[in-house]
């Protein structure tokens, strides 16, 4: 917010920087604290900040969603290619990401443009959220909606919902909106019946 004028034009209000550095902060507990809860692998924040490829790709997409935002989107796109050569994970730009969204080990996600990811949402490596056609205009990414976990390999495909807390498997193909609370399987992807989550583990998700 600007609230004076000085010789060289409008000046930024005192705290202003402080106030956007303290909202950094928060949002770094958030995402490391977020990161320990879903790996137990990961031993501490600092080893979260500085070697988790997937936390870069996620705070390089803030940066880059927020140009695009702005209407700079050369260098959103730019931006978000570095990413993706430093980190092995493809998020557009445009796509709209939620609150502590986590990847685990994350080499070759790949999120499309009008893709929307709510909150408390996770995946493993290999998802794609992608189109069904190559000339399709408008939505034609997924929206996924809070605490939706998705494994290893799996693609989400089209302008499908995938509901609340549902749960996609590994390597399947989802082209059909999936309920909330749901666990599909498969290609392509079927619910899982409440017989089969009787007599099936978790691991294959």
């Amino acid at each position: 917010m600007v609230t004076r004028t000085g010789p060289d034009g409008p000046r930024p209000r005192p705290g202003a920087a402080l106030a956007l550095l303290s909202r950094a902060w928060r949002r770094w507990q958030e995402d490391t604290d977020n990161a320990l809860r879903h790996d137990p692998a990961a031993r501490n924040r600092a080893e979260v900040t500085v070697a988790y490829s997937t936390m870069h790709a996620i705070w390089a997409h803030r940066l880059s969603a927020l140009l695009w935002r702005r209407g700079h989107r050369l260098a959103a796109r730019l931006v978000s290619q570095l990413a993706r050569a430093a980190t092995g994970v493809e998020i557009h730009p445009g796509a709209t990401i939620g609150r502590r969204f986590f990847i685990d080990h994350g080499t070759g996600v790949v999120i499309g443009e009008t893709a929307v990811i709510g909150d408390d949402v996770m995946f493993y490596h290999g998802v794609t959220l992608g189109g069904r056609s190559p000339m399709a205009r408008g939505k034609r990414h997924p929206t996924l909606e809070d605490g939706v976990m998705v494994g290893a390999g799996a693609s989400i495909l089209g302008p499908v919902v995938v509901g609340r807390d549902a749960k996609v498997g590994s390597n399947a193909v989802v082209t059909r909106n999936v309920r909330a609370g749901a666990t599909v399987v498969g290609v392509p992807a079927r619910e899982r019946t409440p017989a089969e989550a009787a007599q099936e583990p978790e691991w294959h998700i």
